[in-house]
């Protein structure tokens, strides 16, 4: 009985299995360098959409919202604190805190905030290192605002 064995190569591998490892070596070659190109490519993007999208705070109770955004010099601050203290119901009985920080642009967002207030207008205060800033906000005249807010460095 006569066997057939293939003819084999210098490393003991037929040449048709060759043929494929070095396919499947060029293809992942291909593939590993199309990936790193698009790992090189996605931070940018990332970063570029980042920086466009405001910080959102919501009180959860009520429809109002206020959007500041803070500048000194005419330019954006980042990473300004942005507080505000909120009596609202009858009597001014719930009280609500509120804090947030601006993004790369300046910008911070306040949503979910009442349309009554206890003693209005609410005096949201805005602070980075040692510039102040505070700007008043009546719901009841405006429900949907956006103001712009500059600090300074307070007088002694």
């Amino acid at each position: 009985m006569r066997h057939y064995i293939p003819s084999k190569s210098r490393q003991g591998v037929p040449a048709i299995i060759q043929t494929l490892m070095s396919r499947a070596r060029i293809l992942c070659s291909l593939f590993l360098f199309a990936s790193f190109l698009g790992a090189a490519q996605t931070p940018s993007n990332q970063d570029s959409t980042a920086a466009q999208k405001v910080p959102v705070i919501d009180g959860a109770v009520g429809s109002c919202s206020l959007e500041l955004t803070v500048t000194t010099d005419s330019k954006p601050v980042y990473a300004a604190a942005v507080k505000v203290h909120i009596a609202y119901g009858f009597g001014g009985m719930r009280k609500l805190d509120l804090e947030a920080s601006t993004n790369i642009d300046g910008k911070v967002k306040f949503i979910g905030l009442p349309s009554k207030i206890r003693r209005p207008p609410l005096e949201f205060q805005v602070t980075k290192d040692q510039l102040t800033g505070t700007i008043n906000y009546d719901p009841t005249t405006e429900c949907q605002a956006k103001h712009d807010i500059s600090l300074e460095k307070p007088s002694k």
